[in-house]
């Protein structure tokens, strides 16, 4: 059987960043990898990030959103048949930042999934400084991520005080005791800087496995509650990007904004790409990009959003 391992986390946690180091440590241990990103919106941004890892023993398939939830578990599933039937060592999925956990115990149960796949390990990546000013919906989803997580990975620990850490840990735990779960975290966490990890650290992360724990179910529509704005085809520089997304964040007249991501150009055939929360923004250097700028929130106000990007 395939091993599938499952990458999970919050919007913008840090999950591509920690599968780009993931796969290619597996990559150089000689493992055939594929790679499923399953993402929110309409547009896979975190694909781009990838494409540096493809190659003979690496390849990446997308399922994206937008088209309804029903239509959004079926393409996983098509995608999930057509992976096992390639000749996958491993299969790492990532989900988007939205995503109930539900769905993948749920599709991997089906015919002729439950025949072909096994669980490998379930992987919860969480902000060092996760802003814990959440809806109810959104603190569901935590909870859903990190529920049933071989173990928790705290990313951006870099300058990030203990104090802050455990005020993390807390809320975690209070976020899970929120939703009856009986899972809570202490040692079970990870808080060492990603730059220095080795070999026993991704050994581990290989054989980490799961643990299923009850918590009780919110039922919405992701579509009611999470939305996306996309910003396509404009030319901004460094400096008017990052004062916008500074200025977007701050506006709560656009709703509540989660993540703003995407790419531009500012030199022909040179591409910068943007990642940005609440927290903080990085903007670098990518091989290949386009010119798209994805906002990723909760009532999300369009209008108000693209007034700021066309000014």
């Amino acid at each position: 059987m395939v091993k599938i391992d499952l990458i999970t986390g919050f919007l913008g946690s840090g999950k591509t960043t920690f599968i780009r180091k993931y796969v290619k440590y597996l990559v150089d241990k000689g493992y055939n990898v594929g790679i499923l990103e399953n993402d929110y919106g309409a547009v896979n941004v975190d694909m781009m990030l990838l494409q540096d890892l493809m190659g003979p023993n690496c390849h990446a398939e997308m399922v994206a959103g937008g088209c309804g939830e029903d239509c959004h578990k079926r393409r996983f599933k098509t995608k999930l048949i057509a992976m096992g039937m390639s000749g996958y060592d491993r299969v790492i999925v990532e989900p988007s930042g939205i995503f109930d956990v539900d769905e993948f115990f749920d599709t991997l149960h089906e015919e002729p999934l439950d025949r072909w796949y096994e669980v490998g390990s379930i992987i919860a990546i969480v902000d060092a400084k996760l802003d814990t000013d959440m809806s109810r919906q959104s603190r569901y989803v935590l909870a859903s991520e990190i529920a049933n997580c071989g173990v928790l990975v705290m990313s951006k620990t870099s300058g990030v005080s203990e104090d802050e850490i455990s005020h993390t840990k807390e809320f975690v735990n209070k976020t899970l005791e929120e939703f009856q779960c009986r899972r809570r975290f202490d040692g079970d966490v990870i808080t060492k800087d990603w730059e220095l990890f080795g070999s026993e650290d991704y050994e581990r992360f290989m054989s980490v496995g799961y643990k299923l724990n009850d918590f009780t179910k919110l039922w919405f529509k992701q579509s009611d509650v999470y939305s996306s704005v996309y910003i396509m085809n404009r030319n901004f520089t460094r400096e008017q990007l990052v004062d916008i997304v500074n200025r977007v964040f701050s506006d709560k007249d656009c709703g509540d904004v989660f993540r703003i991501k995407g790419f531009f150009s500012v030199e022909q055939d040179s591409w910068l790409e943007l990642n940005a929360t609440v927290h903080k923004t990085e903007i670098k250097p990518i091989d290949k990009g386009q010119k798209i700028i994805i906002i990723i929130g909760s009532d999300l106000m369009e209008d108000k959003i693209k007034q700021y990007f066309e000014e």
